[in-house]
């Protein structure tokens, strides 16, 4: 452990079997140029998976959107300094490519999302897509300018068993149908998903690879609302989620992510839609983060009922 941390935060990573000999934590920040100089000093490879992901935030610009940019460069700088690092492996988001007003039946690894659109609109979520495109096109201009072996991965909504004590953003996404989080449902209404694990595989894999280059989505499916919510149904008829939703049409069109590129380079996935969700649920319920079959209350807090909605002037739940 380097520097000071909350324990708390990373009271999960130090507990992690040979986290004692295999594991070292340092303290860096996003919004502090340099603040990552020491963690890469010798490093041969850098992974940057994390990024403001606050879709409430008061203060978008200086919160999120600004913090993903200059963050990212900052750690391109580092990389620079350095001397050691080979390559940079960059998460980047769906939402770098297909947030626009009219999306592409197959998205690809040429689409980029429409920021002026993004700002318009204000979706649920819009400040995330617009920080994550300019930062990964700000990154490309960069890595060109100083010669960085620079490949970013671009996940949909990754589902399934995780670390943390607290739910992943993500999840609360994903599992929105179980916790009556109707803002959410328009990012799931034609979603596509990848599991946790077959993520983590993905960017070792194209660090590993000496022929990958650019960018490579990494998606293993793709579904609808009403997919998910049959799933869920099937899984966990006790959380009675919705399969009648409020202005969302009962047949949809499915929006596909192609993973072409990388499945070309030889990269396989492992895990199916309902390991995702299930291993999601599972996973919450053990901490206690959605009640188990028996519970109506989580940490003495009633979990929201589903939300109601009309569909043709009758009430549904």
């Amino acid at each position: 452990m380097h520097a000071s941390a909350n324990m708390k935060k990373v009271k999960h990573l130090v507990e992690l079997p040979g986290a004692k000999t295999k594991l070292s934590l340092w303290k860096a920040d996003l919004a502090q140029e340099g603040s990552f100089d020491e963690a890469i000093k010798g490093c041969t490879g850098v992974f940057h998976v994390a990024t403001p992901m606050d879709f409430d935030s008061k203060d978008p610009e200086n919160e999120v959107i600004k913090p993903t940019i200059n963050g990212l460069l900052d750690i391109m700088k580092a990389c620079v300094k350095a001397k050691t690092v080979r390559r940079l492996v960059f998460t980047s988001s769906a939402g770098t490519v297909d947030v626009t007003e009219h999306p592409n039946p197959v998205i690809d690894e040429n689409c980029w999302s429409d920021v002026d659109f993004c700002t318009r609109v204000k979706m649920t979520g819009w400040m995330y897509f617009v920080s994550k495109t300019l930062a990964e096109q700000e990154a490309w201009k960069y890595a060109k300018e100083h010669n960085i072996d620079f490949i970013s991965v671009i996940p949909p909504l990754v589902v399934g068993p995780f670390l943390m004590p607290t739910m992943p953003p993500s999840l609360i996404t994903a599992l929105s149908l179980i916790t009556g989080n109707e803002s959410h449902y328009h990012i799931i209404k034609q979603g596509q998903f990848v599991h946790l694990d077959d993520l983590c595989l993905g960017h070792i894999f194209v660090f590993e690879n000496p022929k990958a280059e650019g960018r490579y989505i990494c998606c293993s499916h793709e579904a609808t609302i009403h997919d998910i919510a049959k799933l869920l149904n099937q899984k966990y008829p006790e959380y009675n989620v919705l399969t009648k939703f409020k202005n969302i049409p009962d047949e949809l069109d499915i929006i596909k992510f192609s993973s072409k590129k990388i499945t070309d380079l030889g990269f396989k996935f492992k895990y199916s839609l309902e390991d995702m969700f299930t291993g999601a649920v599972e996973t919450c319920r053990e901490k206690g983060l959605l009640p188990k079959p028996e519970e109506t209350t989580v940490n003495n807090v009633l979990l929201p009922k589903p939300a109601e909605t009309t569909v043709n002037d009758t009430m549904q739940k």
